[in-house]
């Protein structure tokens, strides 16, 4: 995805199914987030307040990071609020979710997607979604930073596997199509 900048007011920025638009939010700067798709969708939005100063201390909002119902929208606060605040946009993915694999999704704490702490922070699961362990063992996390693995990676296993019984094998890429592989997925040995 190419960067887009996002200010309050500007025009809503339409990418990869979702509608994107900046909003205050009390003290607040917030990205808020709506599915123009038919289907429930997991969704991974980047961002970067310009300028970043005071965002850790922003106060949140309530929403849920993972998954987003078909029609629906999530807001979240991104960075306290001052004038001349704007959003840089540097990626957005999305993946069409069955409601077996949302319901999964929705067990994951958003920090083992790969998902940034200023964001997660915010992050509250449905009601019915218990928690999976927030930690990601060193190799994946490291493999997130070298690119090598990816949010959609991630995301596709935890849709595919219950978080409680499966852990992310460091070879697993996101399905093209289904049925590509054998499930469930495990590292050789296991």
């Amino acid at each position: 995805t190419a960067r887009h900048v996002l200010e309050v007011d500007a025009p809503v920025l339409e990418l990869a199914g979702l509608r994107l638009r900046a909003v205050r939010v009390n003290e607040g700067l917030a990205l808020e987030i709506a599915n123009a798709t038919g289907a429930t969708i997991a969704y991974d939005v980047v961002t970067t307040p310009m300028p970043s100063a005071g965002c850790d201390s922003a106060p949140w909002l309530a929403f849920n990071a993972m998954t987003l119902p078909r029609d629906q929208t999530e807001t979240r606060v991104e960075c306290r609020w001052r004038d001349g605040i704007a959003l840089a946009v540097t990626r957005v993915e999305t993946l069409e979710l069955a409601p077996l694999a949302a319901w999964y999704l929705n067990h994951v704490p958003p920090a083992v997607v790969g998902i940034e702490p200023r964001i997660a922070r915010g992050h509250h699961a449905p009601d019915s979604a218990g928690r999976c362990a927030s930690t990601l063992p060193q190799s994946v996390r490291s493999g997130l930073e070298r690119g090598e693995i990816g949010w959609r990676d991630l995301a596709d296993f935890y849709a595919r596997h219950r978080c409680e019984t499966y852990h992310f094998p460091l070879g697993y890429r996101a399905f093209d199509s289904d049925g590509a592989r054998e499930l469930p997925a495990v590292d050789p040995g296991m």
